[in-house]
């Protein structure tokens, strides 16, 4: 199994409903076991030109999972997630239902056409670092360091909303370990 970090995020329509349902659907995925989770938070639009405060607001979170499956392949079910909450790609970075990221899966390094994992731009976003350092407060982000090293440097500007967690409490680690055979599991 490898360990993968799912961001969350939703700007139109019933946020918050639509973030718990994703967050289902994720653990549904065959191949898929939920880890943790974070509350949600809140924050400003980002657009191509920058925070934009006339937007609708987001609600944000992070889900973290054991899965069999491979990067493209969860990546291909995130985005059917996300076509199930009607979500569409006309604008880059405009408002959207629903938007899934694989923010990063185990430790490796990934640069297709379709997927760059980790998530090129995570390590500058307080939307994905601070849910994400809720659901793990030992999370590394592979090739930048401690998510709570990250945050710290780009400040949190999130606001945290009163729910509770996706999955519940968290169990684990977002980092996998590395057995003395050399394959990789959960972290305890």
């Amino acid at each position: 199994m490898s360990r993968a970090v799912v961001a969350l995020g939703a700007n139109l329509g019933d946020r918050g409903s639509t973030l718990r349902a994703a967050a289902e659907a994720i653990a549904a995925l065959p191949g898929v076991r939920p880890v943790a989770s974070s509350r949600e938070v809140e924050s400003v639009a980002v657009t191509l030109d920058g925070p934009d405060t006339s937007k609708p607001r987001y609600r944000n979170a992070v889900v973290v999972v054991d899965t069999e499956l491979e990067p493209q392949e969860l990546l291909d079910a995130l985005h059917g997630i996300e076509d199930d909450h009607g979500r569409t790609r006309q604008e880059r970075w405009g408002d959207r239902t629903l938007d899934l990221d694989l923010v990063a899966y185990d430790d490796r390094s990934i640069d297709t056409a379709t997927l760059t994992v980790p998530h090129p731009r995570a390590g500058e976003r307080a939307f994905v670092l601070a849910p994400w350092l809720d659901a793990d407060p030992d999370a590394v982000l592979p090739g930048a360091g401690p998510v709570a090293d990250l945050l710290a440097a780009v400040g949190d500007d999130t606001e945290r909303v009163d729910e509770p967690r996706l999955f519940g409490e968290p169990t684990c680690s977002s980092r996998p370990t590395t057995a003395p055979d050399g394959r990789t599991g959960a972290a305890s």
